[in-house]
């Protein structure tokens, strides 16, 4: 961590503190005895307030002045479920969320709803390009809403670099890992014939899908390999990792 970087962290530590003290930059301002700039510019990362500033604020904010001084990185209780289509990211996501009291959210759910378009016009009228930025934006915007949420992301968000960084950055960051035999059978049981519709070397397709694709899937934080448990096991596994966040 540079001293930029420092100075970020720092101001979104003090920001989110004013706001859940619900505070106003006037307020904290007045209560501290510290102009309202040095406050806006704390908060976006631009200022290098002494250290006596920092304890004014912090009284102010009626939090630990460690609090604003630990600025180890810090990753939000979001847990964000990736895996090509039947990996189980949808069902487990709502058992998980339901189980850790979270919101649950669909990042493709999110991006057709921006696009106002269904993923299949989506591709049509804008191409990969255009989907790979309403996903960009959605996944912001799922960031902006809080710190706790369980995330189904779609299957090729591993392919969009910057994309996948952000997410690996901001959320925990799971594979749920399945035999392609298995993803097979799972995408069947939901009636969704279309990826082998006209195509008989399917399950030849999604062994090789999997395979390219294993070195990014393998740069999540968690790998759960899903194949041989039951979804109450897989469920019970994750909130007991992720219950305490």
């Amino acid at each position: 961590m540079d001293r930029f970087d420092l100075f970020r962290e720092l101001g979104r530590r003090q920001r989110g503190a004013r706001e859940a003290a619900g505070l106003s930059v006037t307020q904290l301002a007045e209560t501290a005895g510290v102009s309202r700039r040095h406050i806006t510019e704390a908060e976006a990362g631009r200022a290098n307030l002494s250290v006596g500033k920092l304890f004014d604020l912090s009284e102010a904010l009626g939090v630990p002045l460690r609090h604003l001084f630990d600025l180890a990185p810090h990753k939000p209780a979001r847990v964000a479920l990736v895996g090509l289509r039947g990996a189980g990211k949808s069902s487990l996501g709502r058992a998980l969320a339901l189980r850790l009291e979270v919101p649950f959210v669909e990042l493709d759910q999110r991006v057709e709803e921006l696009a106002g378009l269904s993923l299949a016009s989506i591709f049509e009228l804008h191409g990969a390009s255009g989907f790979r930025r309403f996903e960009a934006e959605a996944l912001e915007k799922v960031l902006a809403e809080g710190e706790r949420c369980v995330l189904a992301t779609g299957g090729s968000i591993v392919t969009s670099t910057e994309t996948f960084s952000r997410l690996r950055a901001t959320c925990h960051t799971v594979w749920l890992k399945a035999t392609p035999e298995d993803h097979y059978a799972r995408v069947v049981a939901q009636g969704d014939l279309r990826p082998m519709r006209g195509r008989p070397r399917a399950i030849e397709e999604l062994r090789s899908l999997l395979e390219a694709r294993e070195p990014l899937y393998s740069q999540c934080e968690h790998t759960v390999f899903t194949s041989g448990s039951t979804p109450e096991q897989i469920v019970a596994g994750l909130a007991e990792r992720f219950g305490n966040d």
